[in-house]
């Protein structure tokens, strides 16, 4: 969905305030389908990028982090399934 955010539950580097209201304030630029709102809808635009922030703050906390790399592989870099990829024959020399 929001392809810039980065993952925030990894131990390195640590997940700051900063990172988790920047994923918030992108998600509901993708859900408002609005960079920036109306006037008229700034309030609202503002408090939900307050409780996604919260939300996410909370959901972080209750999962805890992920093992430090070289532990174990986080699943988004698990190999995706699905097609195998197409691969192309040598040619001869």
């Amino acid at each position: 969905m929001c392809r810039s955010i980065r993952p925030l539950r990894t131990a390195e580097p640590p997940t700051t305030d900063g990172d988790v209201r920047a994923a918030a304030l992108q998600y509901v630029r993708k859900v408002s389908g609005s960079r920036t709102p109306a006037r008229r809808d700034a309030a609202a635009f503002d408090a939900a990028i307050e409780e996604v922030a919260a939300a996410t703050a909370r959901l972080l906390a209750a999962f805890g982090t992920l093992p430090v790399s070289g532990e174990a592989t986080p699943p988004a870099l698990w190999p995706r399934s699905g097609r195998p990829r197409r691969t192309t024959p040598e040619r001869p020399a």
